[in-house]
């Protein structure tokens, strides 16, 4: 009988997980390219500490690292990691879009009361499609784990 770690072996990931891997990598992506893209543009809003565009920056490294992480490796902590940054981009944009938070700490103010400013939609589009399936994978591999436990 086969170890259970921390993941189900490379050839045990279904075809779906696969897939599902494939679209969360892409969605992910598309956040990043938003983010990067879009960065210079919130360099001037910023707190004593950084910019909303310093943020821009590390939000799209940190779906680049994930994207691939959950392409290469779709496992039960890949799919958390990416349930995580993805929600959390996608809670981060509707908040900020709808309440003005104002400035938490060395987080400038990121309040930004409309959906027309460039590429706000489709990053909030694929945030949020990157973390209903973050969900589902993680349902899978979870259960894949159970199963081959027994």
């Amino acid at each position: 009988m086969q170890h259970v770690g921390a993941s189900v072996a490379w050839r045990d990931i279904s075809l779906t997980q696969r897939i599902m891997g494939v679209a969360t990598g892409a969605l992910l992506g598309i956040d990043a390219f938003v983010h990067l893209n879009d960065a210079s543009q919130y360099d001037s809003f910023r707190s004593s500490v950084m910019s909303e565009g310093t943020l821009f920056r590390i939000q799209g490294v940190v779906a680049i690292v994930v994207a691939l992480a959950v392409l290469l490796w779709p496992s039960i902590t890949t799919w958390i990691v990416s349930l995580l940054v993805a929600g959390s981009a996608v809670g981060a944009v509707i908040l900020y879009t709808y309440v003005n938070v104002g400035q938490l700490g060395p987080i400038p103010n990121l309040y930004e009361h409309t959906w027309h400013a460039a590429g706000k939609i489709p990053s909030a589009v694929a945030e949020g499609l990157a973390f209903l399936i973050s969900v589902a994978g993680l349902i899978m591999a979870v259960r894949a784990r159970r199963r081959a436990a027994v």
